[in-house]
C-alpha cells in the first residue's frame, strides 16, 4: 500500500481534517497498488473472447521511447472487463517494420486487477525520430499492431512537425467519423485537449448513440464508460496510428469542476473527492500515460512537457485540478473586480511556476501550450450592450492570464502558440496582455478547435459571428461546425487548417478544409491562407 505519510500529505494539501475525509482518501488510495509485482503470482488465463477488444495505444513519446498501452477486457462493458481477480502476464514486442519481423525490444508486464488489468509499458533506449510498430500477447490472444514514434533528439532541428488536435467527443451526440479522415492525415502526433468521455446519465445528450447507465460516480462506472468509448473502431484506429498527448477538461470527472468544488450544491467534500479519485484512476487506466502520472487518491499530475527537437516545445497543462472556483457564480459577466481578483487561479501556484520555468528553459523555435479553455478575452453581446465573458474560461481568471501574457512578452518567449478545446467551435485569436485594448502589441496566437461530436451538427456561422468579430479586435475567425484541427510546423512557418465534417449524426460524413491560417516565426499576427 502507499505510505501513510503520503495520505497525510494529501490531506494537508487539501486542508481536509475530518475523519470522514480521511477515510475517503484511505479508500481511494487503497485501490491503487504498488507497480512492482512478482511474476510468480501471475495467473495463466483462458479468455472467453478477445481480451484486446479495446485496442492498443501509445503516448507521451520522447527522443528514446514512449508509453505503450492496452487493457485486457474480454467483456469490456461488464464490471472489471470480464476479467478474474488475478494478475495476468502480458508480453509485448516492438519492431522496426509493420510485419513485426525486426524486433528491437520485448518484455512482459503484469496486468493487475487493481488497475483494471491495464498495461503501461514505458520504453527507453530506442533510436530518436523513428517510427516503430508494436503488439501485445496474453495467453493465446494477440492484439492488433499499433504504430508509434520517438521524437527527434533534443539538439536536432527537424524540417517539419505535423499533428492534429481535437477535444469534446460526446458519444451520444455524434459518430466518430472525423477520426476516419484524421487517420489519413499521416500525422506525427495527436493532442487530445479534454472531454474524452462525458459523465452524464444515458440519454441526457441525444439519441445518436446512448451511454450505459446513470451519471457515473464509481470506479466501475467510469471504467465501463471509457470502455464504451474505446470500443468505437474509428477511435481505436486513430489511437493505433501514432502517439497521443492527452489531458482532461471537466467531463472526465464532473461538469465545470474546479479543484474540490462541486457544481452541485450540497455535495460533501469527502464524497466529491472520492468520486474524483475514481475518475482519476479510470483516466490513468485508460490512457497511455507514464507511471509518473499514477494517481494518489484524488490527485494526478497531468501537466508535463515534451520537445520535438529544437523545433517545438510542447507544454501540456491542467486547468481543472488546481483552479479556484469560477467567479460571478460561473455566469457570463463583465470583466469586473471579481474576475480580476488576483487570488483567482486557473493553474495553481506549483503548475504556474513550472510553466514559467519551462518557458524560460525552452530552446524551441515554437512554444506550444496545449490546454483546455479559451484564453482570448472574447466579449459576447448582452442585453445591456456591455460585453460579457465566460467565467469558466480564462476571462474569469483575468489577472493570472494577463500576468502570463506579460511574462511571455517581457521574457521574449519565442513564438508562443496556445491550443484550446472545450467550447465546441473554432476560433482564431491574437492574444494581447489585455485583448480589450487593440492598441497593445500582439504577443501570442491562439487556435481553438471545435468539438469532434459534442453539440451535434453545428452551423458554419454563429448568429453572433459578425458582432463577435467586429467587437473583438483579437478575434480573426469563428466557426461552429464539428471536426478537428491540423497543424504543420516548420522552422519558419506555422500553418493551421480547420477541418470540418458536414454530418456527425449518421455514417458517411465528409471532412473538408474550412479555413487555413499561417503564422510566420517572429511575428505572432495571423494571416489568412485560404
Amino acid at each position: 500500500m502507499l505510505q501513510l505519510t503520503n495520505l497525510r500529505d494529501a490531506l494537508r494539501h487539501e486542508g481536509g481534517l475530518t475523519r470522514r475525509l480521511f477515510l475517503a482518501y484511505g479508500a481511494a488510495l487503497g485501490s491503487i497498488p504498488l507497480l512492482e509485482r512478482e511474476s510468480s503470482h501471475a495467473a495463466s488465463v483462458r479468455f472467453p473472447n478477445d481480451p484486446f477488444a479495446l485496442g492498443v495505444a501509445s503516448g507521451d513519446p520522447n527522443a528514446d521511447g514512449m508509453v505503450l498501452w492496452t487493457r485486457l477486457a474480454p467483456q469490456p462493458l461488464e464490471d472489471n472487463g470480464g476479467m478474474p481477480n488475478v494478475m495476468v502476464p502480458v508480453t509485448w514486442e516492438v519492431a522496426e517494420d509493420d510485419g513485426m519481423k525486426r524486433i528491437v525490444a520485448s518484455g512482459t508486464e503484469l496486468a493487475t486487477p487493481q488497475l483494471g488489468h491495464s498495461v503501461h509499458v514505458e520504453l527507453k533506449g530506442l533510436k530518436s525520430d523513428r517510427w516503430y510498430w508494436y503488439r501485445f500477447r496474453s495467453g493465446d490472444a494477440e492484439s492488433p499492431i499499433g504504430r508509434t514514434r520517438t521524437l527527434p533528439a533534443p539538439d536536432a532541428m527537424p524540417d517539419r512537425l505535423k499533428f492534429v488536435f481535437t477535444s469534446c467527443q460526446n458519444y451520444e451526440q455524434g459518430l466518430f467519423t472525423a477520426y476516419e479522415q484524421m487517420a489519413r492525415e499521416d500525422v506525427d502526433l495527436v493532442c487530445h485537449l479534454g472531454d474524452y468521455i462525458y459523465e452524464y446519465a444515458a440519454g441526457k445528450n441525444g439519441k445518436v448513440r446512448t451511454h450505459i447507465g446513470n451519471e457515473i460516480e464509481s470506479l466501475s462506472e467510469y471504467r465501463v464508460r471509457y470502455s464504451q468509448y474505446r470500443a468505437d473502431p474509428l477511435l481505436q484506429a486513430m489511437h493505433a496510428q501514432c502517439p497521443w498527448f492527452v489531458t482532461w477538461d471537466d467531463h472526465e470527472f464532473d461538469n465545470n469542476c474546479a479543484a474540490d468544488i462541486s457544481e452541485e450544491k450540497g455535495v460533501a467534500t469527502a464524497d466529491y473527492l472520492l468520486r474524483r479519485a475514481n475518475a482519476y484512476q479510470a483516466y490513468y487506466e485508460m490512457m497511455p500515460l507514464r507511471k509518473s502520472s499514477l494517481p494518489s487518491g484524488p490527485h494526478l499530475q497531468l501537466y508535463r512537457k515534451a520537445d520535438f527537437g529544437r523545433l517545438a516545445n510542447l507544454l501540456v497543462l491542467d486547468t481543472r485540478q488546481y483552479r479556484t472556483d469560477q467567479p460571478n457564480g460561473d455566469r457570463r459577466s463583465p470583466i469586473n473586480a471579481a474576475a480580476l481578483n488576483r487570488s483567482n487561479s486557473m493553474l495553481g501556484t506549483r503548475q504556474r511556476n513550472w510553466l514559467y520555468r519551462s518557458l524560460l528553459q525552452s530552446h524551441g523555435t515554437w512554444n506550444v501550450l496545449a490546454q483546455q479553455v479559451m484564453m482570448g478575452l472574447v466579449g459576447f453581446p448582452s442585453d445591456d450592450q456591455r460585453p460579457v465573458y465566460s467565467m469558466d474560461q480564462w476571462p474569469g481568471y483575468a489577472a493570472e492570464r494577463m500576468q502570463l501574457i506579460q511574462f511571455m512578452a517581457d521574457r521574449r518567449i519565442a513564438n508562443p502558440v496556445v491550443l484550446t478545446g472545450d467550447i465546441h467551435s473554432n476560433w482564431v485569436n491574437e492574444l494581447r496582455v489585455d485583448d480589450r485594448r487593440p492598441e497593445q502589441a500582439v504577443v501570442a496566437t491562439e487556435f481553438v478547435g471545435t468539438s469532434l461530436t459534442s453539440g451535434g451538427n453545428g452551423p458554419a456561422k454563429s448568429v453572433h459571428a459578425d458582432a463577435l468579430v467586429s467587437n473583438n479586435a483579437c478575434l480573426k475567425f469563428q466557426n461552429n461546425e464539428r471536426g478537428y484541427v491540423c497543424c504543420t510546423v516548420t522552422p519558419t512557418n506555422w500553418t493551421t487548417e480547420f477541418m470540418t465534417i458536414d454530418d456527425v449524426l449518421k455514417p458517411g460524413g465528409k471532412v473538408s478544409k474550412r479555413a487555413s491560417f499561417v503564422i510566420e516565426a517572429g511575428d505572432p499576427r495571423v494571416k489568412f491562407n485560404g
